[in-house]
């Protein structure tokens, strides 16, 4: 059965001459022309390899891939970038919010090709999308987005779901402030690093047995934050 690839790209020659170059390589191509269209896609069609342009009317494509990754159902799906801006930044920025390659414009068709067959050779070995995340008496339901602790729930905002998912997905690793700003608020929030601080005692006090004196989520002194599971 043929790989599905999903090509979001609001340039339609663009977009039509690599579905092209796609469909000889033996995948089948879905095509999107703006990253709102491209989210339904993704949920409706459930590609197999996404190639996805930054720059798109209606919803942009750094946006889109945070979406896609923090969704247990298509975090698991490889994501190539496309883009006219070619900084250092711009790539760091891709890259953290969950691309796995990132291709300048304008770009020759045997790099695209080539970069394209070495994201799909890395794909099998991605580990397949989780349900739940579960730390001692700690489940975290991803799909159902509850938290439960002891068997008994605790209620938690979008914010503080995502930040306490972000952590436990990482757990042992020290997340700076800067990287939890940019994976749970986005990089086009422009919010103080103080309330990454505020959200992290919030959710102590509903996770940790004493809040005053975190064993879950610790404190790294000048960095960030690491979860102990």
């Amino acid at each position: 059965m043929a790989h599905k690839v999903l090509i979001v790209e609001d340039d339609k020659t663009l977009g039509i001459n690599l579905g092209e170059n796609l469909r000889a390589e033996g995948f089948a191509v879905v095509h999107a022309l703006d990253g709102e269209e491209g989210l339904e896609k993704v949920r409706s069609e459930r590609p197999d390899f996404i190639i996805l342009d930054i720059m798109l009317p209606k919803l942009d494509g750094l946006s889109l891939c945070r979406i896609i990754r923090r969704d247990a159902a298509t975090s698991h799906i490889p994501i190539i970038m496309l883009t006219a801006r070619g900084t250092e930044v711009d790539k760091i920025v891709g890259l953290e919010s969950g691309a796995d390659d990132y291709i300048e414009k304008p770009f020759g068709l045997g790099e695209f090709l080539a970069r394209v067959r070495a994201v799909m050779r890395r794909a099998p070995g991605r580990v397949p999308p989780q349900d739940e995340l579960i730390s001692n008496d700690l489940r975290l339901s991803l799909t159902g987005r509850r938290l439960y602790k002891g068997g008994e729930e605790r209620k938690l905002s979008n914010k503080e779901f995502d930040l306490l998912a972000e952590l436990m997905r990482n757990r042992g690793v020290v997340l700076s402030r800067d990287l939890i700003l940019t994976k749970v608020w986005g990089y086009d929030y422009f919010v103080d690093k103080r309330t990454v601080d505020v959200h992290i005692r919030w959710l102590r006090e509903k996770i940790e047995d004493d809040p005053s004196n975190p064993k879950r989520i610790v404190t790294v002194r000048g960095v960030g934050y690491r979860f102990e599971g």
